[in-house]
């Protein structure tokens, strides 16, 4: 009879949904998670590549797990039935040898007609016709498929680094001996991050932009931090806010939290919030944690219409 742990199982994740969507990506994270990863696959293979359910457990001198299995299919596939898939899944679904999951990643029409536009690509099911028929025409297709699933992902919000972070925090397939802290800074002027434990506001400190010196530079940058320290509201929020996270970190992982994304924003995301998200990741490590620094709009230009006007 074959062991129905969690642990000894073959885990499938079935990765499928609108093209452009960002399936290609997932798969990349899933393989970079340790997964073994194949796009494209004829998904009315599945069976066969499965294979049958073994006849008896595992010896006691087996101690090796199965690698978790991401297979991505799409609507390009041969043969693309919505209806025959389901059926197909629902029968493996049974098997107790398996554990078997379908992601759907979905995402706005007018963002996937923005994507088109930008790579030039056509859409397969356009025929000739404006991308937006072809887009329109694959969402009826997928319907029941995105109703089925399990999981479904929006990806409207999404750029790549997002989505690539949401999949880390849905499919890890083992959970990290340390728990995993993410610190990123960013620009309200370009749109707030979509994942976030705890976000910071740090626009009320003063705004290097607005000194001609330090417009061109950032928060990596050491006459942006000296200013920035200069602020009298500096020393205190800084320590207050590395005290609150020292208090909530340890109880987090305490809880069994995985993963947690801390973001500083300030207006277009170059100094104060860069600045701070990198002094934060200094105190973190030095209680022992080990974060990864993101700096989301560090490269974009800086732009008076974003930053707003200069406060007298």
């Amino acid at each position: 009879m074959v062991s129905d742990s969690p642990d000894s199982r073959q885990r499938i994740l079935l990765v499928t949904g609108m093209l452009g969507a960002g399936k290609t990506t997932a798969l990349r994270v899933l393989e970079d998670l340790g997964w073994e990863a194949i796009d494209n696959f004829p998904i009315r293979l599945l069976d066969r590549l499965i294979g049958d359910a073994p006849e008896t457990s595992k010896q006691p001198g087996d101690s090796a797990l199965p690698v978790p299995l991401a297979i991505g299919f799409d609507s390009r596939t041969r043969g693309f039935d919505p209806s025959d898939i389901i059926q197909q899944v629902k029968h493996l679904t049974v098997r107790p040898d398996l554990v078997l999951t379908t992601l759907f990643l979905d995402c706005a029409s007018h963002e996937l007609q923005r994507r088109y536009n930008e790579t030039r690509r056509r859409h397969p099911q356009a025929q000739g016709l404006p991308v937006e028929a072809g887009i329109e025409a694959e969402r009826e297709l997928l319907a029941p498929l995105r109703r089925w699933a399990d999981a479904v992902v929006s990806t409207t919000q999404f750029n790549s680094n997002e989505l690539q972070q949401v999949i880390r925090d849905r499919f890890a397939h083992d959970a990290p001996a340390q728990m995993t802290i993410t610190i990123s800074s960013f620009g309200f002027a370009r749109g707030i991050p979509p994942v976030a434990d705890l976000m910071f506001d740090m626009r009320f400190l003063d705004n290097p932009h607005w000194m001609p010196e330090l417009r061109e530079q950032t928060g990596l940058d050491e006459g942006v931090g000296d200013h920035i320290r200069n602020d009298p509201a500096f020393a205190d929020s800084f320590a207050r806010l590395r005290d609150l996270l020292l208090l909530l970190l340890p109880r987090y992982e305490a809880q069994g939290k995985s993963y947690v994304n801390i973001a500083f924003g300030c207006t277009g995301g170059r100094h104060r919030s860069v600045f701070f998200a990198e002094l934060i990741a200094g105190a973190l490590r030095e209680a022992g944690f080990s974060p990864t620094v993101l700096h989301r709009n560090l490269g974009s230009r800086a732009a008076e219409m974003i930053e707003g006007p200069q406060q007298s």
